[in-house]
């Protein structure tokens, strides 16, 4: 028998491309398999083909996929509360818009922070309270002077009554001062209002972005071609090396036993007295090897026929009594 053949390697850009089409295609049925049409009481979402894209791959082909659209519908009641959403974030924000004049006009007055009349009016309505509170006090500290026997004019008294007095002073600054800041603050609570209600009003009329309805997804493995491809050829690859090992063992027989007619004549090589001839393998040389017996019977015999042998080494065959013989040391030359 011939040498066995070994299996052709796969065409890696042929199967790499093969397995991106695969992948295409799984991609396509994955994403056919989620898109699924919603319907509810408050509106249905539903998917429709609206066009193609095309790309190149990697092999300068040109692929052709399609494109969805998602088509989000509100029910008859839900899209009346839509509409008048809508129609009434409009009427806010008009408004908003119209009252944008009185930002100019505040803004292009100053803060007047001479305006005492906040300032006088917060003094008028905590002083009384601050006269009695310093009066009590004083009171009080008299008494205790007294009480202990320090007289109006003495040292002890005028030091006790100068601190008191600072004590008084530091009051009142303390009541101007907060009523100052109190002041400030309400003139800039009053000169920022206009511009807070215009901002709410202007918040009012934002556009609200639409809301989908999360889409229920499976996952759909693709095929995985190029595997099945590389385990098909190693499964070829170990088929050939146990047919090459086979081969390798019976040609290992062959030889040894063509060997041994190297060292001299072979008779009768002649196709012409043999029968039963089956092909079972080659020389190096390319010669074929046959199992055959004779004519006139005896064992099954391996060995070349002389006819073969002509074509490629004429000299290595003889002819004795109209019978050709074949010289096997020429014959198995290389």
């Amino acid at each position: 028998m011939d040498a066995p053949s070994p299996p052709t390697p796969p065409d890696p850009d042929k199967t790499a491309a093969a397995q991106t089409g695969m992948n295409i295609d799984t991609a396509q049925a994955q994403q056919l398999t989620n898109m699924t049409n919603q319907q509810t009481p408050y509106g249905s979402l539903t998917y429709n083909q609206t066009g193609t894209r095309s790309f190149v791959d990697s092999s300068g082909k040109t692929v052709t996929i399609p494109t969805y659209t998602a088509t989000q519908t509100l029910s008859p009641d839900q899209q009346k509360l839509f509409d008048l959403s809508n129609q009434t974030k409009a009427a806010i924000g008009q408004i908003g818009l119209d009252e944008t004049g009185k930002i100019g006009s505040i803004l292009n007055s100053p803060l007047d922070l001479s305006d005492t009349s906040i300032d006088d009016t917060l003094y008028n309505q905590y002083s009384p309270r601050v006269i009695a509170q310093q009066n009590q006090q004083n009171d009080a500290l008299q008494a205790q002077m007294a009480a202990q026997g320090v007289t109006p004019g003495s040292e002890a008294y005028n030091n006790a009554m100068r601190l008191q007095n600072q004590s008084n002073t530091d009051q009142w600054n303390q009541l101007y001062l907060n009523g100052r800041g109190q002041a400030i603050q309400q003139m800039l609570t009053q000169r920022q209002e206009p511009i807070n209600e215009i901002s709410a009003l202007m918040g009012g009329s934002q556009v609200q972005s639409p809301n989908f309805t999360q889409t229920p997804t499976s996952s759909v493995q693709p095929t995985d071609y190029a595997g099945i491809v590389n385990a098909n050829y190693q499964d070829q690859m170990a088929n050939y090396n146990a047919q090459l090992q086979s081969s390798n063992a019976m040609m290992g027989g062959i030889f040894g036993t063509l060997g041994s007619l190297a060292g001299g004549w072979a008779m009768s090589s002649d196709r012409r007295i043999k029968t039963a001839i089956r092909f079972i393998g080659r020389l190096l040389n390319g010669l074929p090897v046959y199992k055959f017996r004779y004519r006139w019977g005896g064992p099954e015999q391996i060995g070349l026929m002389a006819q073969d042998v002509m074509k490629v080494k004429p000299h290595a065959v003889f002819d004795v009594g109209g019978v050709l013989h074949v010289r096997y040391d020429i014959a198995m030359e290389a």
